[in-house]
């Protein structure tokens, strides 16, 4: 079973805003696929599925946004075997992965992205969508932290990942030494969709040329198929960026491959 729930935060986009609407066109979009995966030969009509709906998230700051989040990712975690967050902007994957800890506490962080997120501030501000992850970081133990896809930071930012992290790196990929480290401990899988190249995904705040194509994004969340993953966000979709929702249909197919791959199968 899954459970997906929407996190329409958008409070701290450091140059484009609109990752509001990302749960909503992401639904939207998905309203255009087939249910079957031709590649994993499952159907999303033999899940059991359930919409948990939208946060209700105006007008809150973003510390109690976050807080919301993780309330709402430990509840959905807590009724299936995947919960999926719908985003917004990537500071709402701080809440998605303190949910997840609440229910399965040695879980670890997986995120596929164009930008490492560790700063410790941005512009004065501790918690924003560059921050996030130095949050993660600081609270849970930067060893629960892998990287992937990597390919824009500061200087400070690159020293911190390669010295403290379980795994950084600029491959869309994990190591196999890595991935036997990992084992069976639980597993929350953070995609900013931006590590996609701005050519396949063009609506989202902070586009960074050089990323994957969709073909190689979805093979890297193929090749976790062996891992217990519990938990899965895709983030930072901004349809207002992109009249023809590339970026939302691109979201909504690795929702559905994800559900399909993690959510139909592996422990309780």
């Amino acid at each position: 079973m899954a459970a997906i729930f929407g996190a329409p935060l958008d409070l701290t986009e450091s140059f484009r805003a609109g990752a509001r609407g990302g749960p909503r066109a992401v639904r939207y979009m998905s309203d255009s696929l087939e249910t079957y995966s031709p590649t994993l030969d499952r159907d999303l009509e033999d899940v059991a599925l359930a919409d948990l709906g939208d946060l209700e998230l105006k007008g809150l700051s973003v510390e109690r946004a976050v807080e919301s989040i993780a309330e709402a990712a430990a509840h959905a975690a807590s009724a299936a075997r995947l919960a999926v967050m719908l985003g917004g902007e990537h500071t709402g994957s701080l809440g998605g992965f303190r949910g997840i800890k609440r229910v399965y506490p040695e879980a670890v962080i997986i995120q596929a992205d164009a930008h490492l997120d560790m700063r410790p501030d941005y512009a004065g501000e501790p918690l924003t969508h560059a921050t996030w992850l130095h949050h993660v970081g600081e609270e849970f133990g930067f060893e629960h932290v892998h990287q992937v896809g990597l390919r824009s930071g500061d200087r400070a930012e690159w020293r911190l990942a390669r010295s403290r992290t379980a795994w950084s790196g600029t491959a869309l990929s994990l190591p196999p030494s890595v991935r036997e480290r990992i084992g069976q401990l639980p597993v929350y899988v953070s995609i900013d969709i931006d590590v996609l190249d701005p050519a396949h995904a063009p609506g989202t705040g902070c586009p960074e040329p050089g990323g994957a194509t969709f073909r190689e994004l979805v093979e890297f969340v193929y090749s976790l198929a062996g891992l217990h993953v519990v938990g899965l966000d895709v983030m930072e979709v901004s349809p207002e960026l992109d009249p023809a929702n590339i970026t939302a249909a691109a979201a909504a197919k690795l929702v559905r491959e994800a559900v399909l791959l993690f959510g139909a199968s592996g422990p309780s």
